[in-house]
């Protein structure tokens, strides 16, 4: 099975309390209409860091400061295997402009459960619950 490696941002108001986490809706394909964390596929010569700041610039017209790994996902879809790092991440320069998705929401920890999330992103949504305030 053909594995693709991308990188996912968990984008919090702040590294340090971490209230509010922003999320979108895919605005295309398969699952369109359910809920991800942005990011995508890493270039060649690209380190996970920089593929999730020239991401988050191509989707949300935004400038981000990449925190820590939260962990790497792996998930078998049924056409292909996804390996995902997920890092912590915070608005360092500009408004989020929705360029790709269909809609985008801040979520506190008690709405993270409000919307239906990707088959991948659902163990991610459980750690970071953990690690909000």
């Amino acid at each position: 099975m053909k594995t693709i490696k991308v990188v996912a941002a968990v984008i919090c108001d702040s590294l340090q309390d971490k209230t509010r986490i922003f999320a979108t809706a895919r605005g295309y394909g398969e699952y369109k209409g359910q809920w991800e964390f942005p990011g995508g596929k890493i270039e060649p010569g690209e380190t996970p860091q920089q593929a999730l700041v020239r991401e988050i610039r191509e989707e949300l017209d935004t400038t981000i400061r990449v925190g820590e790994l939260i962990e790497t996902i792996e998930y078998d879809y049924p056409d292909f295997h996804l390996s995902m790092d997920c890092f912590w991440c915070e608005i360092i320069e500009g408004e989020l402009v929705l360029l790709e998705a269909q809609e985008g929401r801040w979520l506190t920890k008690d709405e993270l459960g409000s919307v239906k999330w990707l088959p991948a992103d659902l163990g991610l949504v459980d750690r970071i619950r953990i690690q909000m305030a």
